[in-house]
């Protein structure tokens, strides 16, 4: 393998991403790289590791632009780790990886969007964005295949709730993950410890469980980043960033022009985006009794187990065997 490739390797998965502007950074120190490098049989200084970097689109982290707030947890570098050893071992067995997130709601109407368009003269639009002049607030919730580099986004206008994730994720399973992981019963769901997905919310739990588990009957591990470490979630930088980046100047004024620049969403790589758009109510407010979180049959992981857990379906089916074989 290549010192480039060797490098790509190391990094990806401890690459964070800005949604909006689409830079990206590496956790690791040039040096710890370095070292890391000189392990596996490649010779190079620390400065050397920099240009490389630099060549790969990544970027110096400034401090001052992208120090995350209560992101300083006691297991924060624990929990990477056991991400890594997740995402190698559900790659090894061959069964998808998701990273799934919401991304900045949009309102729907003639107002300023952030970005420079190639346009002859500016697009005039409304010079205050007051909710009353929309047709309505678009909420995005964002599923991203990261083996086949597949978006989908779950377009919605109402609530971005628990319920609504969980309907995200199995419209995921409906349009594409059922035809393309044939013969899966696994998969690995990587999401950030707040918002609709949250790591301490009872009723993402208990929508992942019936609206995904039950319904499809599907097992799904869930690892949670730490608390203030959204950025690092490959579904900002792998994405949310290149959908901000097409429609980046152009005012969103209906719901088909949004709808449009979201499917026409495709980078060099290969990436694909299919948009699918939910009218439906989801009230929030929704609570789960005891009763029901008892009924869950979920189960927590010994490390970290308030980020990471395993979710059943409540009728038997199938195992996979060769993710058995790899965690046994």
């Amino acid at each position: 393998m290549t010192l480039v490739a060797r490098l790509q390797e190391l990094v990806e998965p401890e690459t964070a991403g800005d949604p909006m502007t689409g830079q990206i950074w590496v956790r690791s120190s040039l040096r710890s790289l370095r070292d890391r490098l000189e392990a596996v049989g490649h010779t190079v200084s620390a400065p050397t590791v920099g240009r490389l970097l630099k060549d790969l689109d990544y970027a110096l982290h400034v401090n001052a632009k992208k120090r995350e707030a209560s992101s300083n947890h006691p297991d924060r570098d624990q929990q990477f780790d056991y991400i890594a050893v997740q995402r190698a071992t559900f790659t090894a067995a061959g069964l998808p990886i998701l990273s799934i997130d919401s991304k900045k709601k949009e309102l729907v109407g003639d107002f300023k969007n952030a970005g420079q368009a190639w346009v002859r003269e500016p697009t005039v639009v409304n010079v205050h964005d007051f909710p009353g002049d929309a047709l309505g607030r678009a909420v995005p919730y964002g599923v991203y295949d990261l083996t086949y580099n597949r978006g989908l986004i779950y377009l919605g206008t109402s609530g971005d709730t628990a319920a609504f994730a969980a309907d995200a994720v199995a419209a995921w399973w409906q349009t594409e993950g059922g035809a393309t992981w044939p013969n899966r019963d696994h998969f690995l769901l990587l999401a950030e410890a707040g918002g609709s997905n949250s790591c301490r919310t009872r009723a993402w739990k208990e929508r992942l469980q019936v609206q995904v588990c039950d319904r499809f009957g599907l097992t799904v591990t869930v690892c949670h980043y730490p608390t203030g470490c959204s950025k690092w979630n490959p579904i900002e930088r792998g994405l949310f960033s290149q959908i901000s980046r097409n429609w980046a100047g152009v005012p969103l004024r209906t719901w088909a022009t949004l709808l449009a620049f979201i499917r026409g969403t495709t980078t060099a790589p290969g990436l694909t985006v299919q948009a699918i758009f939910e009218d439906r109510d989801y009230p929030i407010g929704q609570r789960v009794t005891d009763a029901e979180m008892d009924a869950l049959r979920i189960e927590p992981h010994a490390i970290c187990p308030q980020w990471n857990y395993t979710i059943r379906p409540r009728t038997p089916v199938r195992t996979s065997a060769r993710l058995r074989e790899l965690v046994s």
